[in-house]
């Protein structure tokens, strides 16, 4: 019998995204990325492209198809990694325009992405979805209530999807990372002490880890990554 098996990763060319696509494709998985057009480059080698715009249903549909097509190697998992912040004004400072806007960046995706892809997770036999939070969500800070109303509602989106799909052998787990220690960060923060900051492998083994079957009995958990920060 084949242990072969599919992947479907967002947000794959950003930090966390190409340290998780890195660490399925090392553990022989099959990676099917959705990508920006003309960013199919800066994804790991070895990684299955398919352009398009997350936002968009239709254009998500066919990358869960190309994730879900390959017989031999059925989709078993899915990871919601792609998302984005914005903030700095406070609540009665924000156009409500900016604050939708990181519902729109930061919740959209993962639902398009993990409705397109349920049905053929339970047609394999089940499967695992990881979406990516925030420490934001469950500690917020000042000037980020998009941000952080953006990732509390992934929290809670995760956990319909873990409470909806339990009988279908489909589990929803959802990863709260801190800081994370990429190069876009160190340059926004150049005085933070970094060492405390986790790192995207780190926070990578940890989602394969839910994605594998070595967490079977877990669904519906939030796990803080937040290294020492």
């Amino acid at each position: 019998m084949s242990n072969a098996r599919t992947v479907l990763v967002t947000g794959g060319t950003g930090g966390l995204g190409a340290a998780t696509v890195s660490a399925f494709l090392a553990d022989g998985w099959r990676v099917v990325a959705p990508v920006r057009p003309g960013s199919a480059g800066r994804l790991p080698e070895g990684a299955t492209a398919v352009e398009g715009d997350l936002g968009d249903a239709a254009d998500v549909n066919a990358a869960v198809g190309v994730a879900a097509g390959q017989g031999d190697a059925p989709l078993r998992a899915v990871v919601n990694v792609a998302g984005g912040y914005a903030g700095g004004a406070l609540v009665g400072e924000t156009p409500v325009e900016e604050f939708e806007a990181m519902l729109t960046r930061n919740l959209r995706p993962t639902y398009l992405v993990t409705s397109a892809a349920l049905p053929h997770l339970v047609e394999a036999g089940g499967g695992s979805i990881v979406c990516v939070s925030s420490r934001a969500a469950v500690a917020p800070f000042a000037g980020a209530a998009g941000y952080v109303t953006s990732k509390a509602a992934v929290l809670a989106f995760a956990a319909a999807v873990a409470v909806e799909y339990r009988k279908h052998g489909v589990r929803c787990n959802t990863v709260l990372p801190s800081v994370i220690d990429t190069p876009a960060n160190r340059r926004d923060q150049p005085e933070a002490d970094h060492s405390r900051w986790v790192s995207p492998d780190e926070i990578a083994r940890v989602i394969l880890f839910l994605a594998s079957d070595a967490s079977g009995p877990t669904s519906g958990a939030q796990i803080p990554v937040y290294g020492r920060a």
